[in-house]
């Protein structure tokens, strides 16, 4: 993101840690418990007599995606068996009460899956057979951690996973990734163009996929996201959500770096978690392999800018808005580290007084916490007609609106994070 910043050219030094949260993996341990038709308990009408629904495996699924997963896989009924596996317990991944039943205790398993001792554990089935299709939405998913934190929590996983995967022959192994892969332009890039990483977490995705690629016998399907949203989020779009909460409550304008066209594209999660399985469904259907391994970006229609985010944080805030002149923002690109600092120190404390006025005395996981890989001037500019036109798959969130932010801002609150 490029954040809304106050005025660089004066030096104010802040040192602030981030109060992000990571939300973690559950892995459920979940034997799907087959209908059977008796005078009390009839079957399942969807479920035939011997289930043929796919059991899925779901790698980091008390993070952020790895719950909505889960959560739309089981209302809609769409598995036999649906497992969970994450190092972090239930109790300590901020689920809201919706999510409850689909991460159940009974379908979770608290393992670490970069852990080769651990994948028998993880993979094996109560019945003996191999799941269908293997998810993983795990991985480090915080910016600005060391290279040796990605190589170790994200490339170590997908690779010590895709090993795994491919010695079972499991029919799909869907590897979720980032457009912040593409080199960044304004223009929308497609799976074939240029690959410039422009975040170390990028850099180490690239690495997992280039690599998962060579695995002899993987059947990998690769999905590329642009920035994920929705009821929950504790990412990019939550930032711009708390930074323009605390210049409502300063009574200043929110004023963002470079310039109004910045490409900052967005996707909502119910959409990524749908065409998760709408990937995992299509490559099922061709005998494999399929080579080279597919790979799909999974974006909204919207073309979410700079713009557009500024204009949505005055309607919803009523604040005032607007972007600061080249002058400005050509010394903040030479002095990033500087124009980082001036963000955080404004908006940090008042963020703490916020809180501390609503009573809201527990952690959450929201800050307005500007991390210096967001705060660059890259475009993140994707098209995703490739993988429409390939699934016949459609949005059901075509573009980021302001009942799509109200709709965030009013899950913080029902969970008592909102000040």
């Amino acid at each position: 993101m490029a954040a809304a910043v106050s005025d660089p050219s004066t030096a104010s030094a802040a040192t602030s840690t981030a109060s992000a949260a990571t939300a973690t993996t559950p892995t459920t341990t979940a034997t799907a418990s087959i209908a059977t038709a008796t005078t009390t308990t009839p079957a399942d009408p969807s479920a035939p007599a011997t289930d043929e629904r796919p059991a899925v495996l779901i790698i980091g699924g008390l993070g952020y995606t790895g719950r909505f997963l889960a959560r739309y896989l089981h209302e809609a009924n769409l598995t036999s068996e649906i497992r969970l596996v994450d190092k972090h317990l239930p109790e300590l991944a901020w689920l809201a009460p919706e999510f409850k039943e689909a991460c159940s205790r009974e379908r979770f398993m608290q393992a670490d899956a970069s852990r080769e001792q651990s994948l028998p554990r993880i993979f094996d089935r109560e019945n003996g057979n191999e799941f269908d299709y293997v998810f993983n939405c795990g991985g480090e998913t915080r910016f600005s951690q060391d290279d040796e934190v990605y190589k170790m929590r994200s490339y170590g996983l997908s690779m010590c996973l895709g090993r795994e995967a491919a010695r079972r022959k499991i029919k799909c192994f869907i590897e979720t990734s980032t457009g912040m892969v593409y080199k960044p332009d304004s223009v929308p890039r497609k799976e074939t163009d240029k690959l410039k990483p422009w975040s170390k977490l990028a850099k180490w995705k690239v690495q997992a996929e280039e690599d998962l690629a060579k695995i002899e016998g993987l059947n990998l399907l690769i999905m590329r996201m642009a920035h994920v949203y929705g009821p929950y989020t504790s990412k990019y779009i939550s930032t711009a959500l708390c930074m323009a909460r605390v210049y409502q409550f300063l009574g200043k304008e929110m004023k963002f770096l470079w310039k109004e066209d910045l490409r900052t594209n967005t996707v909502h999660v119910e959409d990524v978690v749908r065409a998760l399985w709408a990937g995992a469904e299509w490559y099922a259907k061709v005998p494999p392999p399929r080579k080279p391994s597919p790979i799909f970006n999974i974006v909204d229609h919207g073309n979410t800018s700079q713009g557009l985010l500024a204009r949505l944080m005055h309607d919803v805030f009523n604040i005032p808005t607007g972007f600061f002149g080249t002058f400005i923002s050509a010394f903040a690109r030479l002095n990033l580290d500087h124009a980082m600092d001036e963000v955080n120190d404004e908006t940090l404390d008042p963020w703490a007084d916020l809180q501390t006025k609503a009573n809201i005395n527990q952690s959450t996981p929201l800050s307005p916490f500007m991390e210096k890989e967001l705060i660059k001037d890259n475009d993140l500019s994707m098209d995703g007609s490739a993988f429409e036109l390939e699934t016949g798959f459609q949005y059901q969130h075509p573009q980021l609106t302001k009942a799509g932010v109200e709709e965030i801002i009013a899950s913080y609150s029902k969970m008592g994070w909102w000040p």
